[in-house]
């Protein structure tokens, strides 16, 4: 579905974007995952052709965002950080005219209104002026019209920015339920949305793709392994010798190869808790010796936070190298010296 092959992007001297390069199935929901300035918006924009790439190519649906910029246009829906309403028009109003400027059939924009407002639970809302919206029923208009002419490819740009938490699962919601029927790229700098939302995930760093995977995936390649959180109780044990006592036992299983104390959130002075690493997954093994050892095991589950640790790990502090890499053969008109490039003709 899209094609990314050492795609630049440079304002003046400074590399905003590249050496990148990726290919993303029909029907994937993707996570472009990054630090803000790692150039998610940048390499968005490209592929909304909003922006001119310097160097490389983007291919959707075969067909190369430069040469053919409106081609691409038809077969995308945009969704940038700052959603493109009009506070005066009505919800319903304001999608009939998004459908018309994209060239949907006029017999059909009613049946594609109501479809979207269905789909992004906007139908109730239908006669009320977007400015009287809250902030996240404006997001799901912004949605809406991103895919009133049931585009092939879904382009979200921090969709979940400034949501509540109610309104942050009701959003992922609609993001997972675009899957299938379109290719969807999210971008976000929020951990845990990226990780519930999306099927891969693309670390981007400096302006480059730096690891592809699934959260499994980068957590195992990255950390090395598993990671599981333990909580046990050794009964009948002096309080002083618990710990002792479990970490031997855990340490002595096969596969693990590191055993550190944690915090313990159970109460009882026989109660200990640890981080158990390993180069597998050890819970069935795990059990067992806890279980012969005639401990008691209270939590076992996967840490929490492993996609935080690849992320720090990947994406941390971004380094300032924006002038490191050559500059490429230009894709397109560049801006000047420090200046920002104008829109390539509008994309949403």
């Amino acid at each position: 579905m899209i094609e990314i092959r050492e795609l630049y992007k440079y304002y003046g001297e400074h590399r905003a974007l590249g050496p990148l390069s990726a290919e993303i199935d029909k029907g994937e929901i993707v996570g472009l995952l990054g630090v803000n300035g790692a150039g998610k918006t940048t390499a968005l924009r490209i592929l909304a052709c909003d922006l001119l790439p310097s160097g490389g190519s983007v291919r959707v649906d075969g067909i190369d965002v430069v040469e053919r910029p409106d081609a691409v246009r038809e077969r995308i829906g945009y969704l940038p950080d700052v959603p493109p309403l009009y506070g005066d028009m009505r919800v319903g109003e304001y999608l009939a005219y998004a459908a018309r400027l994209r060239g949907v059939d006029s017999k059909d924009v009613g049946r594609r209104v109501r479809a979207v407002e269905e789909l992004t639970v906007l139908t109730e809302r239908h006669e009320d002026p977007i400015s009287t919206l809250s902030h996240g029923f404006q997001q799901r208009c912004g949605i809406a019209q991103a895919i009133i002419h049931e585009p092939k490819l879904v382009v979200l740009d921090e969709p979940i920015s400034g949501l509540d938490p109610v309104q942050i699962v009701e959003m992922r919601q609609l993001v997972r339920a675009l899957g299938g029927a379109h290719t969807v790229i999210v971008s976000s700098h929020i951990l845990s949305e990226i990780s519930e939302t999306c099927d891969r995930i693309l670390v981007i760093k400096d302006g480059e793709i730096v690891a592809s995977g699934t959260e499994k995936e980068l957590s195992s390649r990255l950390l090395e392994g598993t990671r599981v959180r333990v909580t046990l109780r050794a009964p009948g044990a002096p309080a002083s010798a618990a710990p002792g006592r479990a970490k031997t036992v855990l340490a002595g299983i096969a596969g693990v190869t590191g055993v550190e104390s944690a915090e313990c959130a159970e109460p009882g002075d026989d109660v200990v808790s640890f981080l158990v690493e390993a180069k597998s997954d050890v819970r069935p093994e795990l059990v067992r010796a806890v279980v012969g050892a005639g401990l008691e095991l209270l939590e076992l589950g996967t840490r929490q936070h492993e996609l935080e640790s690849v992320f720090l790990r990947l994406a941390g502090a971004s380094k300032k190298n924006g002038n490191a890499a050559a500059k490429p053969e230009k894709g397109g008109a560049e801006p000047e010296a420090g200046g920002e490039e104008p829109s390539n003709g509008g994309a949403s």
